[in-house]
């Protein structure tokens, strides 16, 4: 029987080459920062998900007290934040409803947290879930960014006196 032949059809697919769309950073004013946020924690006023390029430089640092500062950044469910606290700084205990996670950049905090102390280095994670109390207390000058879910309604709304508190 005579073997037939298979006609097989290679095809090179040739890709253009573009360039990778660069996003402009959007400098946002602390106001339109807060409207937007406000606007996507309530449940009420969710609008459609957007794309955000921000670069930390064109968010203004809030000072909370003499020790501590951030800057944050919202999503429609998840916020992330920046904050900056000189060694000594204490964030006074409390909870929230948010699941919270703590990535420390530079520095250290130590946490008392679940009947436990635990120091958390630069390079080191902290997960914190819904309504455990804990308090914190700068070991050195630190940068420190912490991941919200929901966002933290307190802060967008500036209700968060706990931290506003000179100790």
């Amino acid at each position: 029987m005579p073997k037939s032949k298979s006609k097989t059809k290679t095809v090179t697919a040739t890709k253009k080459k573009t360039k990778p769309a660069m996003l402009k950073p959007v400098r946002r004013s602390s106001a339109q920062s807060h409207t937007r946020a406000k606007r996507a924690v309530s449940k009420h006023a969710t609008p459609a998900a957007s794309l955000q390029y921000i670069p930390w430089h064109t968010i203004p640092l809030e000072d909370l007290n003499p020790l501590l500062q951030r800057q944050f950044v919202v999503g429609q469910e998840i916020m992330l934040a920046r904050v900056l606290l000189k060694k000594g700084c204490i964030v006074p205990q409390h909870s929230h409803h948010n699941e919270q996670l703590t990535y420390i950049v530079e520095g250290a905090l130590k946490f008392w947290i679940d009947n436990q102390e635990i120091v958390v280095h630069a390079g080191e994670v902290l997960c914190i879930p819904s309504n455990m109390p804990h308090k914190a207390e700068a070991m050195e000058d630190t940068v420190d960014l912490d991941i919200f879910t929901p966002p933290r309604a307190d802060w967008i709304g500036k209700t968060d006196q706990y931290l506003r508190k000179v100790k």
